[in-house]
């Protein structure tokens, strides 16, 4: 059952709870408790299950080991700490692993300072084991365990299965996850889930404690902490909800007041003065962007533009450079020697930064926990305020991200999806259970039963792995795909075949992908990598950025590319492989609303004076930007109608022989992926020809030779059967040959390392598309095949609310308007520029875009002129 705690405990049964030296800490280093620690540090006492959602600095983590600490301290008083692992933390980042390590071992060795003076000693172990681990270092901890193991999801999993050091965690009984909110959202979290199963089978009386940033819907993620006693009987978790505790100093800036009629000369120096302005008016910021290449492309322009001001001030933060780059950041940023840091996703998560004082979004963040989790960095202390700013460049943006901040201000969070019964990660998971002893199909059954993402999985999905896994499949032998597991349906009994079993497992463990990437070296001295479908592209003397230093390429040996320092030269940036974050559902569906109401007012003949009130009062956005808003939906309103969650209109535009039909579909890039193909392939089927698609988070366009009728397009696609459409049209896609590499990786079909061999991607997908091809032919309904297209209907795309969509459609629940202009109407400008763009110059994108925008205008005024001469 989940209970939401509602009262905090006084100070004083907090200390009671605390080991006496532990609570003098305490009082020497802080006021007092904080709020989740008040709430917090006696449950964990009392062994109760407990899920904290509190923003950073607010001291979850420490509520989480105090009473971890002050356990251990009391068992050492009494002669009774023994060398086995007491408490098992994990974190999804080995950087933070390695955080929690030094952030412990400080408070720890100043009480062993204070326990001197008193004759006593507190032997109180701390280690990290992950893939960083070296040898000697792991053997050391199979003599003398550490009391508190900080680990990884992946290196847990190893963990389990290695026969001596598991034996040390047989009686745990604490394990704390940190970030859960980032680990629950993806198959690392189904592995996790399925890997605390496996621990609380070992040490049954363990505590489960999870940490969290903002998070929705929170009871779910503690239900996905604690599982199941066993099937449809969830374990008892307590939540501690206190998301919102810090004040919030957050806005939307707009560097122009006319995102429209300008040069990009002038909007890129409107934006690096606005960035400037900010910077040099704090002591410490972080500027975070969406991909890559933007954190490579900003710290470029401030550090070209004011060279005497940033250089050696500024740092780039992203996962494509080293990780020794990556820490000298980190360090730098902790020793306040930064003045800036620009990060893509990379610092999102609770590493130790230090003071910040402000937090700049450089465009959307695309969700509010993601933006709220951004944010956060700022005011690291507990009682500082929490100060951002988004600054926009697009009219898209300035309304999503004022519909944005009002949902934080007002504690409205999009919704996390943590996947379910993803049958590539059970295959794994399953092979990993037996690679020590046999176990009964039932028992096994039972307890990944027991793991919230498999709670309703069905015996027959579950049969279907194991008919994989144990070689009933014998036509996979010809593609070197041999049986993992012995089944005996007549004892029951399930088991390993081979010799090798658990190191095939503990060399091939994990769900994240392999991607390709390479190795930028000067002479001995990493630099960081580059993609190889970048590397296709560069050719000797071509310059790059890297690590927010321009580069001059000079050959590529192998998976080793050499380059040389190129100082002051104009570079070329890398287009570096990061799909762009898509906006949340539940966001896109408040925009609508938005949108709905702008309707109203513009409909009612409100004055432009009572609107852009409106707009100010409803929105966290600046003059400027409240005044963008208000031209954008006037010149969308006269010219066309205004799109929402209760009106889908669909602008069909021809250019020559090219018809564009625009679907007005704001609802995030994940439903309309699944849209877009959807009627694509109805169209195509019609047509008899291929369509093509432009895809955005706020509709889709479908551009194809010829004339179509829209009405017979839309009558064709029907709810009962859009599922299958969507399979159909994804037989053949690069999506799902993709994905399907992913998941037969997973499920250990291919296997990236076997007997000391590493297998490269390139020879991964080569595998991949044989394999591929031969299920097919086997079975369409092959468990890894089904699970392809799973992750990618459900996980990249969403179909869920996608059907949904089409069902109101269906039932006028949402009414559908075709309309003709004689040119695409302001909503549609950002989606078709990037079709007709999306390869050359932004001078181009802008000036195609203000030639559209130019004749709305005609067509407008011409529209007012008729209207007044009436």
């Amino acid at each position: 059952m989940i209970t939401h705690l509602t009262q905090k405990y006084p100070e004083k049964e907090v200390y009671a709870a605390l080991h006496p030296l532990l609570g003098a800490f305490f009082k020497h280093h802080f006021k007092g408790f904080t709020e989740p620690q008040l709430y917090s540090i006696v449950n964990i006492h009392q062994r109760q299950n407990i899920l904290i959602s509190a923003p950073t600095g607010t001291g979850k983590t420490l509520s989480a080991f105090a009473a971890v600490l002050s356990e251990l301290m009391t068992l050492s008083d009494a002669g009774k700490l023994e060398d086995k692992i007491y408490c098992v933390y994990i974190s999804p980042l080995r950087a933070l692993s390695n955080d929690i390590e030094k952030n412990l071992n400080g408070p720890l060795e100043e009480i062993q300072k204070a326990a001197k003076k008193l004759g006593k000693e507190f032997p109180i172990r701390v280690a990290v084991r992950t893939g960083d681990t070296t040898a000697s270092e792991k053997s050391k901890m199979l003599s003398k365990p550490p009391h508190i193991l900080i680990t990884t999801p992946e290196s847990m999993a190893i963990t389990l299965t290695a026969p001596k050091f598991s034996l040390n965690m047989k009686e745990a009984q604490w394990m704390i996850i940190d970030e859960i909110h980032a680990l629950a959202a993806g198959k690392r979290g189904v592995q996790m889930a399925l890997t605390l199963e496996s621990l609380q089978r070992i040490a049954p009386a363990i505590t489960r404690i999870g940490l969290s940033a903002t998070v929705a819907p929170i009871d779910e993620v503690a239900k996905y902490l604690v599982g199941n006693w066993h099937a449809g009987t969830e374990r008892d978790c307590k939540v501690v909800d206190i998301s919102h505790i810090k004040k919030m100093d957050l806005k939307v800036l707009s560097p122009l007041p006319d995102l429209i009629n300008t040069t990009t000369k002038k909007t890129h120096e409107a934006l690096y003065r606005t960035l400037d302005d900010l910077i040099q008016a704090h002591k410490t910021t972080i500027v975070f962007t969406n991909t890559r290449a933007a954190t490579e492309r900003v710290v470029h322009h401030l550090k070209e533009k004011s060279p005497g001001t940033y250089e050696g001030f500024i740092g780039a933060h992203h996962s494509s450079l080293s990780r020794e780059h990556r820490l000298m950041v980190e360090n730098q940023l902790k020793e306040g020697k930064l003045k800036c840091c620009v990060s893509s996703t990379s610092l999102e998560l609770g590493i130790d930064i230090g003071y910040v004082d402000l937090v700049i979004l450089l465009g959307s963040p695309k969700g509010v926990a993601r933006a709220l989790q951004r944010i956060g960095r700022a005011g690291h202390r507990l009682h500082d305020t929490v100060k951002g700013r988004i600054v926009v460049m697009d009219r898209d943006d300035l309304v999503e991200c004022g519909v944005l901040l009002k949902n934080a201000l007002e504690k409205k969070i999009d919704r996390v999806n943590i996947p379910k019964n993803c049958l590539d990660v059970l295959a794994q998971h399953i092979f990993g259970m037996v690679v020590n002893e046999p176990r009964g199909v039932d028992e096994v059954f039972d307890e990944i039963r027991r793991a919230y993402p498999y709670s309703n999985l069905a015996r027959a999905d579950f049969q279907e792995v194991l008919n994989y896994l144990s070689g009933v499949y014998a036509g996979l032998e010809v593609r070197n795909v041999y049986a993992k597991i012995w089944v005996d349906e007549k004892t029951g009994l399930m088991g390993k075949r081979g010799k090798l079993a658990r190191v095939l497992y503990m060399t091939n463990v994990g769900t994240i992908p392999d991607e390709a990437k390479m190795t930028v070296k000067i002479g001995e001295n990493r630099i960081g990598t580059l993609d190889e479908g970048f590397m296709e592209r560069l050719k000797r003397g071509d310059k790059f950025v890297l690590g927010g230093s321009v580069f001059e390429y000079l050959f590529a040996r192998g998976m080793t590319v050499q380059a040389k320092p190129a100082t002051g030269q104009l570079p070329t940036v890398p287009a570096w492989f990061s799909e762009m974050l898509p906006l949340s559902y539940d966001l896109a569906m408040d925009i609508q609303k938005f949108r709905q109401l702008m309707d109203e007012k513009f409909r009612a003949k409100r004055s432009k004076k009572e609107i852009v009130e409106f707009v100010d009062k409803y929105l966290y956005v600046d003059a400027n930007a409240a005044n963008a808003i208000y031209e954008y939906f006037k010149e969308q309103f006269e010219y066309a109608e205004i799109p929402h969650h209760g009106k889908l209109i669909i602008e069909t535009v021809r250019e020559g022989d090219m018809s564009y039909w625009v679907f007005h579909t704001l609802f995030g890039r994940r439903v309309n992926d699944a849209l877009s193909r959807a009627y694509a392939f109805a169209l195509g089927r019609l047509l008899h020809k291929d369509i093509d698609i432009l895809l955005s988070d706020n509709g889709f366009a479908l551009l194809f030779h010829g004339k179509a009728s829209p009405e017979k397009l839309m009558a064709s696609v029907h709810s009962w059967e859009f599922r299958k459409i969507l399979e159909v049209a994804l037989r053949d896609s690069e999506v799902l040959r993709r994905r399907f590499r992913h998941c037969a990786t997973r499920a250990l079909m291919i296997l990236r390392n076997y007997r000391g061999r590493v297998k490269s991607v390139g020879r991964q997908q080569m595998s991949s598309r044989l394999l591929l091809s031969a299920v097919m032919r086997l079975d369409e309904n092959f468990s890894v095949l089904r699970e392809a297209r799973r992750e990618v209907m459900e996980d990249l795309m969403d179909i869920t609310h996608a059907h949904e969509i089409v069902i109101a459609l269906e039932q006028k629940m949402m009414g559908t308007q075709i309309i003709q202009p004689e040119s695409f109407t302001p909503f549609a400008f950002s989606l078709i520029a990037q079709g007709h763009h999306d390869t050359v110059k932004m001078e181009d994108r802008l000036a195609f875009i203000k030639r559209m925008h130019e004749k709305v205008l005609l067509k407008v005024e011409a529209k007012e002129a008729k209207a007044k001469s009436k």
